[in-house]
């Protein structure tokens, strides 16, 4: 698969999640099958560019390409100077957020708000586009299916980005109303693929191997995204890459390779966001990675309490030695992990 001249490895991608994808857990989803990743959602206002948060979303250091870096805005011209802002700064690939729901990025009209306003969107994929062509950048979109029931538009916008020169489009399959509530529907996706020339992706509760093999086959999409079902378990990428390529189911990760993954995540996160903040940013990170696991709860509070990165690490690696004299491999995700995984997200971000 392709986005402009990038050849992509697979079509089991990472979506973008604001607190989450930032270019640790990235590069971590990347080396456990991911085969294209998406950063934070970076804002388009001049006046935060400079900002520790913003200079944290835009950091790629070491990251393998391509390195696709996604925008929010509401004004064409800043979304266009945002889009050369970023490619001074690394970024491969152009990424539009009209898919946020968030409350406080929907209040002002950017997100999925932005599928309200049919002639702004299209005014700045426009910009972007033209912001981008000169130095050879793809643009692609990430949107919903439409702000409402009623008012499901994925189609239309989808067609008018393809012919103002997006290369890919994403669509999550809820209205801007459901946020992540309900059960996301694939037939608008499928609505959308067969409309489109450019690569579709798919987006919204896979959470499995065999679903995602189901939405690839119910929508035509040419890849799969996966946001939610990766924190904490960020080898189902290699997982769904298995069993398309198999059939076969892959064996749960052995606990010992777990923490060795998680104790090298928290180096990698504390060293981007240095110790006092991210002892307290990882706390959700270990809790996603535990969560389903006996004792888990315990931990997790447990941890909350921990206040260093030395203190951190010593906690998780005792856990997963303890865990180890249990197990060798990790527990199969329960039925209803999915439904935990929304309420964590919703308590600890």
């Amino acid at each position: 698969m392709h986005i402009g001249p990038y050849v992509l490895p697979n079509r089991y991608f990472v979506a973008p999640m604001a607190g989450v994808t930032d270019r640790p857990f990235r590069q971590l989803c990347k080396q456990l099958g991911a085969g294209y990743a998406v950063s934070e959602m970076v804002t388009s206002r001049p006046d935060l560019q400079d900002s520790l948060k913003t200079s944290r979303r835009a950091n790629h250091a070491g990251e393998p390409g391509p390195i696709a870096v996604q925008i929010a805005g509401t004004e064409a011209q800043m979304m266009a100077d945002a889009a050369r802002f970023n490619i001074d700064r690394g970024a491969q690939i152009i990424d539009i957020n009209m898919g946020c729901p968030a409350k406080k990025v929907c209040n002002k009209w950017a997100g999925s708000a932005l599928m309200q306003d049919q002639a702004l969107a299209l005014q700045i994929v426009s910009a972007v586009v033209q912001a981008c062509a000169p130095q050879g950048v793809p643009v692609t979109l990430k949107m919903r299916t439409g702000w409402c029931q009623a008012e499901k538009n994925a189609v239309q916008l989808a067609r008018a980005a393809q012919a103002a020169g997006v290369q890919m489009v994403t669509v999550h399959g809820r209205t801007r109303e459901q946020g992540y509530k309900g059960a996301a529907e694939y037939d608008t996706i499928a609505a959308v693929k067969a409309a489109l020339t450019i690569p579709v992706v798919a987006n919204g509760d896979i959470d499995s191997p065999a679903k995602a093999r189901a939405v690839l086959a119910a929508t035509g999409a040419d890849a799969v995204m996966i946001g939610r079902a990766a924190q904490g378990r960020p080898w189902i990428f290699r997982e769904i890459a298995h069993f398309m390529a198999t059939g076969q189911t892959l064996a749960q990760p052995l606990v010992a390779e777990v923490k060795h993954l998680l104790l090298a995540h928290l180096h990698d996160h504390y060293t981007l966001y240095g110790e006092w903040a991210g002892v307290r940013s990882a706390r959700k990170h270990i809790g996603w990675y535990v969560r389903g696991l006996p004792g888990g709860e315990a931990f997790r509070a447990h941890m909350n309490t921990l206040p260093d990165a030395q203190t951190q690490t010593r906690a998780v690696t005792h856990f997963f030695e303890a865990l180890n004299t249990r197990m060798d491999r990790l527990p199969a995700p329960g039925l209803g992990q999915a439904s935990q995984a929304t309420h964590l997200l919703e308590t600890v971000t």
